[in-house]
């Protein structure tokens, strides 16, 4: 059974995945990413902190050499947190909203993934220091689909990174938005697009099950549960390969989000993003 994040934990951030990943830890979506707004990391989960512990990061020239996991004894299971240089340590008791400390910006990222909280859960009898095996995690919010036409500006860059004007938030900072998974139309059958497409193998439809997942109208993965396989494609911006779009829930902004170290795109630029499959489906 899924453990549930409640709607007032999530409120507290402004972003959240729990697919955008390539890491086993996310596998089936049983870990969430929480996106807090400043440097410092608004606990996720209130109970006593068992332990902290530093652990090697792999080597990224724009990343810390180290990364840390707080282990956390929520009463019902055991939570374990990373990408937070901890402010807490064994014995200390914590309530949702508390400082943990402050967030790490680890190897583990890819260049165009901003700081963030790892959430997972364990049973407690389960060994909470391996990186596989928690429990999925569901989010215990609505998640509003956005149809999206494939079309849109650039709004604002990074070096490895252009988030698009469009798809825009309805209500930003009211409630959370998504991609929709569904084929061009923003409604509540297949669900909201999650996970790193196609650059990650697996991504999920959030609030679907067992469909067919498009992106733009174009179909891009068949889903397995919430769970989608990625089709063997490539994401075009302008007909040029980028290495992919990220797709998470936000609550503040929206606009598709193109990822690569060849997005060259600027600000005001008018993008068209099409699917080019490589085998058939």
């Amino acid at each position: 059974m899924a453990v549930t994040v409640p709607p007032d934990v999530l409120h507290q951030y402004y972003r959240f995945s729990l697919y955008n990943s390539p890491f086993d830890a996310h596998d089936e979506g049983c870990a969430i990413d929480l996106y807090p707004e400043g440097p410092r990391a608004p606990s996720p989960v209130a109970g006593e902190v068992l332990d902290t512990k530093t652990v090697q990061a792999p080597p990224k020239p724009y990343a810390a050499e180290h990364d840390y996991l707080i282990l956390v004894d929520t009463g019902d299971h055991v939570a374990r947190l990373l990408h937070v240089k901890p402010g807490v340590e064994a014995g200390d008791r914590v309530a949702v909203g508390d400082d943990l400390g402050e967030l790490v910006r680890a190897g583990f990222f890819a260049p165009w993934v901003p700081n963030h909280i790892h959430l997972g859960f364990r049973d407690a009898n389960a060994n909470p220091y391996r990186a596989a095996g928690s429990l999925p995690v569901a989010a215990g919010v609505d998640v509003a689909p956005l149809a999206w036409d494939g079309t849109g500006t650039v709004a604002e860059t990074g070096e490895t990174w252009a988030r698009l004007d469009s798809p825009a938030h309805p209500a930003p900072g009211e409630r959370f938005v998504g991609l929709a998974a569904g084929n061009g139309r923003a409604d509540r059958e297949g669900g909201v697009l999650d996970g790193g497409l196609p650059h990650y193998d697996w991504g999920g439809a959030l609030g679907g099950e067992n469909g067919t997942a498009h992106l733009a109208g174009q179909r891009v993965g068949v889903a397995d549960g919430r769970t989608v396989t990625w089709d063997d494609i490539t994401v075009l911006a302008n007909g040029e390969p980028v290495t992919g779009v990220a797709l998470f829930c936000s609550r503040e902004t929206a606009g598709v989000k193109l990822v690569g170290e060849g997005v060259d795109l600027t600000v005001g630029e008018r993008v068209e993003v099409t699917v080019e499959r490589q085998s058939s489906p």
